[in-house]
C-alpha cells in the first residue's frame, strides 16, 4: 500500500481529462468524472457505461464501430477496418497485393544493402590485402543472400498466383452467387406453377368425378327409359344372373334395383328390389323380393295410403311354363304404403319368395343364358285371384290394348260358365292336391310363401298348397289376413285347340 506521504503527492498530482479539455488536480479528477461524466459514451458506436474503465475496455476489445489503420498502410493499403474484422480484411485483394508490394520491396531494399556491402568489401579489399578467409566469406554472404533472393521471388510469385486464384474464384463465386440466385427465382416461379397446376388437376379431378356422377345418372335414366312402363305392370330382365349372385353372396352388393315403371302418365311411380342371396331372415335361404314406391311428379293429387295388390311371377322359360305367381295386399298402416317423403319409402313384400336351392340347380327354368325374367302387377280392378296365371300366361309380346282385350273375354267366358253351373254342383266340386303325371320337378309340390315388409308392420305367414286341374296349376284361395291377400301358383300353360293364340 502507498504510504500517506505519497498517497498526498498523488492528490496534488495535476491531470488532464482523457474525456474533455478539463484538467485539474488528481484529487478532482474524481469528483469530475462523477459531475461531468457520470455515464462515458462510445465516440464511435455511442454506447454507455457506467465507468472510464468499463469504457477503454469495450474500445479495445468489443467496440464493432471503432477502426484501426491497417499494418501495412506504408506500402499502398490504406483501408481502415474495425478490429474483429482484421483477419477478412489480411485475405482481401487490396491488402494481399499490399503484402507482394511490401516483398518487393525488402527484395529491393536487400539487394541494395547487399550491393552497398558488396561495395565496402570490395572496397576493404583494395585498401587491404587480400586474404582467402575474406575471399570465403563473401562467397559465403553472396551465396545466402542469392538463396535468400530466389526465395523471396518464389514467395512473391506464389503470393501473386495466390492474388489471382483469389480474384478468379471471386468472379466465379460472384457468377455463382448469380446462378444460385437465377435458379432460385426460377424455382420460385416454377415451384408457383407447380401448384398452380396442383390446383387446377385438382379442380379437373372433382369436375370429373361429378361429371361421371352425372353421365353414370344420365346412364341410368336412359337405360330406365327403355323399359318404362305407364300400365302398372313391369317386365324386369336381370342379365349377368351369376354375376349378381356372386355379388349378393360376398355382399359387394347385396341388392338390386329394376328400372322404375308407372301406374298411367300422371300415375305413382313404382319399382321392385331384388335380395338375390335373401334379406332378413331368408338370408342365404331364399330369394327376397320387394315391392318400393317412390316419390313421383303428381303425388301432391294421388290418393294415399296406397291399397293397391301387387303381384310378382318370376318367369319360367321353358314351354312348360311353370311360373312362380305370390301376391299381396299393402298394409295402409305401413309406412312402406304412405306418400313418399324422400326418393323412396322402405320397401316391402316377400322376403322368401323363392328358394335359392332351386335357382342355383343346374339346368333349372327360371335361369336360361344367365338371365331371369320377374314381372310385376299392381291389379286396380280387383282381378280374381283365378285369372292371374292365364294373364301371366299371355304373351307379353302382343300390345297392351290386345292383352287387355283377351282379359276381358276370358274374364266374360269364365262367368258365363260359371253362371251356367248349378250350384250343387259348385258346391260338390272337389278340391284335390295332386302332382303331374311322371313330374319328378320340386315346384310341382307343396310350396311356401313368407310375406314381410318394414319394420312398421308386422310379418304375416301362411302356407299355400298348390292344386291342380285339367290345364293349369293354380292355388287355393288363401286365408284372408288383415295386411295381406297372398297366392303361390306355379302355372303350366298347354295349347287348347278352342284358343286359336295358344293361352
Amino acid at each position: 500500500m502507498p504510504d500517506r506521504g505519497f498517497r498526498n503527492d498523488m492528490k496534488s498530482l495535476s491531470i488532464t481529462c482523457s474525456l474533455c479539455k478539463w484538467n485539474g488536480l488528481y484529487k478532482d479528477y474524481e469528483e469530475h468524472l462523477k459531475t461531468t461524466h457520470p455515464n462515458p459514451i462510445c465516440e464511435f458506436c455511442g454506447e454507455q457505461f457506467d465507468s472510464i474503465i468499463r469504457l477503454e475496455k469495450h474500445k479495445q476489445k468489443e467496440c464493432t464501430k471503432i477502426t484501426v489503420p491497417c499494418t501495412l498502410k506504408e506500402y499502398g493499403c490504406l483501408d481502415s477496418v474495425c478490429p474483429v474484422q482484421l483477419q477478412e480484411h489480411y485475405l482481401s485483394d487490396i491488402h494481399q497485393k499490399t503484402i507482394v508490394n511490401f516483398i518487393r520491396h525488402l527484395l529491393s531494399r536487400g539487394t541494395n544493402s547487399q550491393h552497398k556491402r558488396m561495395s565496402r568489401m570490395n572496397a576493404d579489399i583494395k585498401l587491404g590485402a587480400a586474404s582467402p578467409v575474406m575471399t570465403i566469406t563473401n562467397e559465403n554472404i553472396s551465396t545466402q543472400m542469392q538463396k535468400i533472393y530466389d526465395t523471396l521471388n518464389i514467395l512473391a510469385s506464389g503470393i501473386q498466383t495466390l492474388n489471382d486464384d483469389t480474384q478468379r474464384l471471386s468472379n466465379e463465386s460472384i457468377r455463382l452467387q448469380s446462378s444460385i440466385e437465377s435458379i432460385t427465382q426460377e424455382f420460385s416461379s416454377l415451384k408457383l406453377s407447380i401448384q398452380e397446376q396442383s390446383s387446377f388437376l385438382d379442380g379437373v379431378k372433382r369436375n370429373q368425378e361429378i361429371l361421371q356422377q352425372d353421365l353414370a345418372s344420365l346412364k341410368q335414366k336412359v337405360d330406365d327409359m327403355q323399359y318404362v312402363s305407364y300400365d302398372g305392370t313391369l317386365i324386369w330382365k336381370i342379365t349377368n344372373f351369376h354375376e349378381k349372385m356372386m355379388y349378393a353372396q360376398s355382399e359387394r352388393q347385396t341388392s338390386i334395383y329394376s328400372p322404375p315403371f308407372y301406374s298411367s302418365s300422371t300415375g305413382y311411380k313404382m319399382r321392385a328390389r331384388l335380395y338375390l342371396n335373401g334379406d332378413g331372415n331368408a338370408r342365404r335361404t331364399h330369394i327376397s323380393l320387394f315391392f318400393v314406391l317412390m316419390r313421383g311428379p303428381n303425388d301432391a293429387i294421388l290418393k294415399f295410403p296406397f291399397n293397391y295388390k301387387v303381384t310378382f311371377c318370376l318367369y319360367d322359360q321353358t314351354p312348360q311354363q311353370r311360373h312362380i305367381i305370390v301376391s299381396f295386399r299393402p298394409d295402409i298402416k305401413s309406412n312402406s304404403f304412405q306418400r313418399p317423403r324422400s326418393e323412396m319409402n322402405i320397401a316391402s313384400g316377400i322376403p322368401k319368395f323363392f328358394p335359392l336351392s332351386m335357382i342355383q340347380q343346374e339346368g333349372n327354368p327360371y335361369v336360361r343364358e344367365d338371365t331371369m325374367f320377374i314381372k310385376v302387377i299392381v291389379d286396380f280392378g280387383d282381378m280374381p285371384k283365378t285369372l292371374l296365371p292365364y294373364v301371366l300366361s299371355l304373351n307379353p309380346g302382343l300390345p297392351i290394348h290386345i292383352q287387355q282385350l283377351m282379359i276381358k273375354q276370358e274374364t266374360e267366358r269364365r262367368a258365363q260358365q260359371q253362371s251356367q253351373q248349378t250350384p250343387t254342383s259348385l258346391g260338390n266340386r272337389p278340391t284335390t292336391l295332386a302332382m303331374p303325371p311322371n313330374s319328378t320337378d320340386i315346384s310341382d309340390t307343396l310350396l311356401s310363401c313368407e310375406l314381410g315388409h318394414d319394420a312398421g308392420s308386422s310379418m304375416h305367414v301362411q302356407q299355400t298348397p298348390i292344386e291342380q286341374d285339367a290345364n293349369e296349376m293354380v292355388s287355393q284361395e288363401p286365408q284372408e289376413t288383415d295386411s295381406y291377400d297372398t297366392g303361390i301358383t306355379c302355372v303350366e300353360t298347354r295349347g287348347d285347340d278352342d284358343d286359336p293364340n295358344g293361352h
